[in-house]
């Protein structure tokens, strides 16, 4: 039927609206912010598509077509826009007056121009840029949006087929097919979909995220951007991505060998600077593996007359500055090189009024690793078979206290190791939270409103109401049990964030969100107030009333949230794996046994035992072991600093004491 249909050229005066059209109905759809993206179109390409008119009255009633037809009009009235007027003439087809199926035409055309999905927008973008040469801003202004939402949408434009297949039938969701856009190589977005799928197991966005972590480095990440230039110098390959920032490093031994590379120079030029008598490298500083390391610290110095005489001037210097940094009209940019100008100072003050001895420069070094998107240099560190054994030794700056060591078999939880704890206490919390949403939305609105409308107290500072994540550091992020992640995981994937589309503004996301059920608000605050959750020990009563009582609503037993595993008894010296499995488990005949073991095999029996109870258990063992973990991180437990030992080192002539 539509061959029928005679082209004509119509000049945009003489078009009128149809009748038939179906969304005369709908005014709204015309509103100047619903067309505005096809008014941006028509304005940069033209008309693309023919309008389908009929004669009536001496008029040309657009029958299909009612929102290119006002957006037309809008151009003709938009002084901005060029070649636009009353008496330019558009191309139209036109439908004969004895037709009598316009509305069926109407009714098809206006469902045939329904909005395209997300995935068919990456997939349209993403043509654009490889076919038409086109760039974000050109796209953006094509279709009347920002740069900021193409480059949103042209992120995931080039996913595999496949995933994008699994998306549009519901096997995996948006959110966790966005996850592979981590990595612009479809090759390896497919090897790490076949891996995770194998067991037929749900997919969730964070595990996509962790698996392609191993498969490169990005170059807009700060170790990406910081060995980039060497790596491609060596001929890397790198996996480009349509828009430059999301390429990536693929090889990442050769990544990791670089970074060392300058790290070791980093390490070495301070080590040479400072007088120290050697220098090393590592990725990433171990707190738990430097725990037996020492450190010396520069002692004060009487400065001679040049030196003297420069303190003074520094001294005077830095008085200056402050009266200067105290002007209330200060800009940002001049107030901070004044605080980076009094850094300098200081700095130079104390290096004039300190310094290392001899000794301690002659046994101590420096350890260069990467930080917080920088190299940080850790000064003055001793190692083990270097640290000075001798009490009060002469000279030497180290931080011997000359007290007695404390018994092999005391569990004493260093301060690095009570740190990575807190943090894993934290995480569980926040997974216990997330699962709790009607009673965490009941504390978020409640110390909101309580610190708002109280006597200047907060009610508890243990979770921030500030709408901002908690950063919580971990040595060893990467071997921790993941029950808390995966628990957190999954409340994400279960959130509603249908509302949350950059692409909109402000106003229309808040509209969004506002029309959520009740359940689902409650969800999103949870996970929101979880992820603000501080690390921390049990919480005490008598400081935080409010939350030790929630912490034991929501959590009354830590291990449905957190197991121990490998990586933390790795971390615990041998004698105190068989005090926990002789005294706190019951298991002393296995203490006894494994006393002549290596601390590896302890471990591994340990990591075992706790995955998953031996069916040789007692039930009285079975239940220390589902309930066993620090004191301290139990909801009931106590605060680590004010922790007594676990118990009693076992009398000499006890089986367990005498084993380890």
């Amino acid at each position: 039927m539509t061959a029928s249909f005679k082209p004509v050229s119509v000049a945009i005066g003489d078009l009128t609206a149809h009748p038939a059209n179906v969304r005369s109905n709908s005014p709204e759809t015309y509103d100047p912010e619903n067309i505005a993206h096809l008014k941006a179109s028509i304005a940069v390409l033209g008309l693309l598509q023919p309008l389908l008119v009929q004669k009536i009255d001496g008029k040309y009633a657009v029958l299909a077509g009612g929102r290119r037809h006002a957006a037309l009009k809008d151009l003709v009235v938009d002084k901005a826009a060029k070649g636009f007027t009353t008496k330019t003439k558009v191309d139209c087809r036109l439908v004969p007056e004895d037709c009598d199926v316009t509305t069926a035409l109407s009714l098809a055309e206006n469902i045939t121009q329904a909005p395209m999905n997300a995935i068919d927008e990456f997939e349209a973008f993403a043509r654009m840029m490889e076919v038409d040469g086109q760039t974000p801003e050109t796209i953006a202004k094509t279709f009347g949006t920002t740069v900021a939402a193409v480059k949103g949408r042209l992120r995931y434009g080039l996913i595999h087929p496949d995933i994008r297949a699994a998306a549009r039938a519901k096997t995996i969701t948006l959110d966790t097919m966005k996850a592979f856009a981590e990595h612009p190589s479809q090759e390896v977005q497919r090897e790490v979909y076949e891996a995770l799928t194998k067991e037929d197991s749900y997919l969730q966005a964070y595990t996509v995220r962790q698996a392609l972590k191993s498969r490169g480095v990005q170059v807009s990440d700060d170790i990406g951007a910081f060995v980039r230039a060497e790596y491609e110098a060596r001929g890397g390959a790198v996996a480009a991505d349509l828009l430059e920032e999301h390429s990536v490093l693929e090889d990442a031994a050769l990544v990791e060998s670089i970074l060392l590379e300058k790290l070791t120079a980093a390490a070495e030029e301070a080590c040479v600077k400072m007088g120290f008598a050697w220098a090393e490298a590592v990725v990433r500083y171990d707190y738990a593996a430097m725990a037996d390391y020492g450190r010396v610290y520069p002692g004060p110095i009487e400065p001679d007359e040049a030196a003297q005489k420069r303190i003074d001037e520094i001294t005077a210097a830095l008085e200056q500055l402050q009266l200067e940094m105290e002007d209330e009209g200060l800009e940002d940019d001049a107030y901070n090189a004044l605080y980076d100008r009094v850094d300098a100072l200081e700095e130079e003050a104390r290096d004039l009024q300190e310094a290392y001895s001899a000794e301690d420069l002659a046994r101590a070094g420096v350890i260069a690793s990467w930080s917080n998107g920088q190299v940080t240099l850790h000064v003055g560190l001793v190692r083990p078979e270097d640290t000075v054994k001798e009490e009060g030794a002469r000279g030497s700056s180290a931080n011997l206290t000359g007290e007695e060591a404390p018994d092999a078999g005391e569990i004493t939880y260093p301060a690095s190791l009570a740190e990575d704890l807190k943090t894993e206490r934290a995480m569980a919390l926040g997974a216990a939270m997330a699962l709790h949403p009607e009673a965490t939305l009941d504390l978020t609105l409640f110390k909101l409103v309580s610190d708002v409308l109280g006597r200047g107290m907060s009610v508890t500072q243990a979770i921030k109401v500030e709408a901002r994540k908690e950063y919580r550091n971990h040595a060893k992020m990467d071997e921790i049990d993941e029950t808390s992640l995966e628990q957190v995981a999954a409340a994400h994937d279960a959130l509603d964030l249908s509302w949350l589309d950059d692409t909109r503004a402000p106003a229309a996301q808040f509209a969004a969100f506002r029309a959520l059920k009740p359940g689902e608000k409650a969800k999103l605050v949870a996970f929101a107030t979880a992820s603000t959750t501080q690390s921390c020990f049990a919480r005490d009563r008598q400081r935080d009333s409010l939350m030790h009582d929630f912490e034991i609503e929501i959590m009354p037993d830590i291990r449905a949230h957190w197991a121990p595993n490998a990586a933390l008894f790795n971390r615990f010296k041998k004698a105190w794996l068989l005090k926990i499995l002789g005294e706190d488990l019951g298991l002393a005949q296995e203490a006894v046994t494994l006393a002549s073991s290596s601390k590896k095999e302890i471990v591994a029996f340990c990591d075992k035992l706790f995955a998953e109870p031996f069916a040789t258990l007692t039930d009285a063992q079975r239940a220390a072991v589902a309930a066993w973990c620090p004191p301290m991180m139990q909801t009931a437990g106590v605060a680590c600093d004010e922790a007594e030992p676990i118990e009693e080192t076992p009398e000499p002539d006890s089986e367990v004491a005498r084993a380890a």
